[in-house]
């Protein structure tokens, strides 16, 4: 029985990787997939480990296993070294003693095998099939989002909140930067839980900052690069002082649904429209004042938008091209 191994990061897991993996699925009865990683690397390694668990959970063929290794003992470089390889052959040839197949894209992989008393197989070495690499799409994940199976890229998606007090354009200019970028947008859930500002209760604003957290959460794996979120729990606390004089609390995935990319913060120097369910203009400066307070508090950089709504719109998108974008092309 052909048993065959493939080692890598997956840092982060892309086509390419599938596709080698896919060529060792072809050539092998049985394969082991190791997810190697260190203390130092930027991706957490469970993320990665399930990344690849999750893509191939229904290939009875498949074994993924995570392994944890100490770069200043085994390399962590993928360039050819007879030295390197010689010290990770020992070492899975210990851990996985029924392997008779090295599959890789790299140089190194015949080392490895020959060390290993075994039989390597090359898959794609000068990447001509799968033109990228893990390094590419961290430091430009947008540019190569096509790369990115579905499971990954939520873990790539940026994060925008759309800020401001009452009467500033604040849900018109989410749903607007949605549709400009082809993506989803979360709305502010306080309007299908309260008739109006006056009328809130602090039973009402725990409500709120459950319901928005859960709403961002479920609306991640669906959104396109950008998620754009109208208000966030910071907003909900500065209600909190500002009606009732106290402060709200949430649980921990409450505020890591909350941690935002940008914040894009809208002034009140714009026209007010009185919906019904809104402060006065009196207060609505009042509340300004109180959100922008929480923000301070909280140590959270805003970017601050002014003009009539249409400059507010170039000047969102300016911001959000120049952090999320530009850098890219």
């Amino acid at each position: 029985m052909i048993r065959g191994l493939v080692l890598g990061k997956f840092m982060p897991f892309h086509t390419g990787h599938i596709a080698l993996i896919d060529f060792a699925i072809a050539n092998t009865a049985l394969l082991d997939i190791l997810v190697c990683a260190n203390t130092e690397e930027p991706v957490n390694a469970v993320v990665r480990y399930n990344w690849v668990k999750d893509y191939y959970r229904y290939n009875n063929k498949v074994q993924v296993h995570l392994i944890a290794y100490d770069a200043a003992v085994m390399s962590a470089s993928s360039a050819a070294s007879k030295e390197a390889a010689l010290v990770w052959a020992q070492y899975l040839k210990e851990k996985f003693p029924a392997v008779n197949l090295f599959v890789s894209s790299e140089p190194y992989g015949e080392y490895v095998a020959a060390y290993m008393g075994i039989v390597h197989l090359c898959f794609d070495e000068k990447r001509k099939l799968v033109p990228v690499s893990a390094t590419a799409i961290r430091e430009q994940p947008f540019k190569n989002w096509l790369y990115l199976p579905a499971i990954v890229r939520p873990y790539f998606i940026k994060k925008i909140c759309i800020a401001g007090s009452e009467s500033t354009g604040k849900s018109t200019l989410t749903k607007k930067l949605a549709d400009y970028y082809a993506t989803l947008y979360v709305p502010e859930v306080a309007r299908d839980i309260v008739d109006s500002t006056e009328s809130c209760t602090v039973a009402d604003l725990h409500h709120i900052v459950n319901a928005h957290a859960k709403a961002i959460t479920a609306s991640i794996p669906l959104a396109n690069k950008l998620l754009f979120v109208d208000t966030d729990i910071t907003i909900t606390r500065s209600y909190a002082s500002f009606l009732f004089g106290t402060t709200i609390e949430a649980e921990d995935w409450v505020y890591e649904a909350n941690r935002f990319d940008l914040y894009l913060f809208l002034e009140t120097d714009c026209e007010f429209v009185q919906d019904g369910t809104r402060l006065d203009v009196k207060e609505r400066e009042r509340l300004n004042s109180f959100h922008k307070k929480e923000f301070i508090k909280q140590q959270i950089a805003v970017n601050t938008i002014r003009g009539n709504w249409e400059e507010r719109f170039r000047a969102a998108i300016n911001m959000i091209d120049q952090n999320f974008f530009e850098r890219t092309a």
